[in-house]
């Protein structure tokens, strides 16, 4: 039986980085004999450009059929003065509601060779390894009412909801204290329970989804405490479980732990479907010039090859061969020290390849 996987490479350097990814995914195809076939579609800024819409009906039919999306960036100042309706972000919202991904896993861990790239002390972000677990299709991005509206006396008001159901709960925390019971068995869960009442109602289902999984232990942290700690003591975390925007902000934080946010992926999951795409944004300022840290695609495609596919060895074979590379000493531009190699995009992809033989 097939596997499909639909590669939706986006604006920017997501074009770059996804065909590095790609050709990763081409060679673990071959070398695991995976029978993964991939189907490529616009997405996006481009998709605007070709279809008028950022998400048009045929990419969204290919990724509703397919078992896995692999997707780079959207967006840049192109397409900025577009109707907020039409923007090249709506597709990532479009994706994660049509296809109810409502679980995103943003890991942030530090390769020993990259210590140095941190810009906090080697003491504190050594040996750092956070899985932020963010709730994807609810809260403030999705609430309703929302909108822009004149009000009578000429001035406009902007409203958003945030708004969040015990079920919706309960599933983020079901998955938050799954992937704890692999991991340290710790989950933080961030809310801002003293002054957000559907953030109070989220730190109550979450205390109470605990009794089913007591073999884990459970912490709470206000978002604005979360985010000091994130920089005073990283290493206190295994599992940060939160709302869609806090999980937003802190993921990104967390991001910049490891020293660039070019290194980590993500994968956005509805049972054993998922979007897998880096952290990273489409950096317009570097596209199309071969300085694109391609690690965060390829790491994306290694969360793909685990949690849709089940291929352990395959994915722990990317992670490998990505740490051989960094202990090599071979470097894209924002990763780059002193004494190090400096390479593109495409020689970092080729670099992995032959890493992984």
């Amino acid at each position: 039986m097939s596997k499909k996987v639909a590669i939706l490479p986006g604006d920017g350097i997501g074009t770059e980085v996804v065909a590095e990814a790609e050709r990763v995914l081409a060679r673990l195809n071959d070398k695991y004999t995976l029978g993964i076939e991939t189907e490529s579609a616009l997405v996006g800024g481009h998709a605007y450009d070709e279809h008028g819409s950022p998400l048009p009906d045929s990419t969204l039919d290919l990724a509703k059929n397919a078992d896995a999306i692999l997707l780079g960036a959207v967006g840049g100042p192109k397409w900025e003065p577009l109707d907020y309706s039409v923007r090249p972000e709506r597709a990532l919202l479009g994706l994660r509601a049509e296809l109810d991904l409502y679980a995103n896993l943003r890991p942030a861990k530090i390769y020993p060779a990259l210590v140095s790239a941190s810009s906090l002390k080697r003491e504190v972000v050594e040996g750092i390894d956070i899985m932020v677990v963010r709730e994807l299709v609810g809260g403030i991005y999705f609430g309703e009412p929302k909108g822009v509206e004149t009000l009578p006396d000429g001035t406009e008001k902007g409203v958003n909801s945030l708004v969040y159901t015990t079920p919706e709960i309960e599933r983020i925390a079901k998955v938050a204290f799954d992937v704890a019971r692999k991991r340290g068995k710790k989950v933080c869960s961030v809310d801002k329970a003293n002054v957000l009442e559907s953030t109070e109602l989220w730190r109550r289902v979450v205390t109470l989804m605990h009794k089913d999984h007591e073999e884990i232990e459970l912490s709470h942290m206000y978002v604005d405490n979360c985010a000091m700690q994130l920089i005073r003591w990283p290493k206190q975390f295994d599992v940060i479980v939160t709302t869609n925007l806090f999980g937003d902000i802190l993921s990104d934080a967390a991001a910049m732990l490891t020293g660039s946010i070019g290194m980590l992926p993500s994968a956005s999951l509805s049972g054993n479907k998922g979007m897998f795409e880096p952290v990273h944004g489409s950096a317009p300022d570097i596209a199309g010039q071969n300085k694109a840290n391609p690690i965060a695609t390829i790491l994306s495609v290694a969360m793909m090859l685990q949690y849709t596919f089940g291929a352990m060895s395959a994915a722990g074979e990317v992670e490998r061969a990505v740490s051989e590379v960094l202990e090599q000493g071979y470097r894209t531009p924002d990763i780059h020290t002193e004494g190090m190699n400096l390479i593109g995009t495409k020689e970092m992809g080729d670099k992995i390849i032959e890493a992984i033989g």
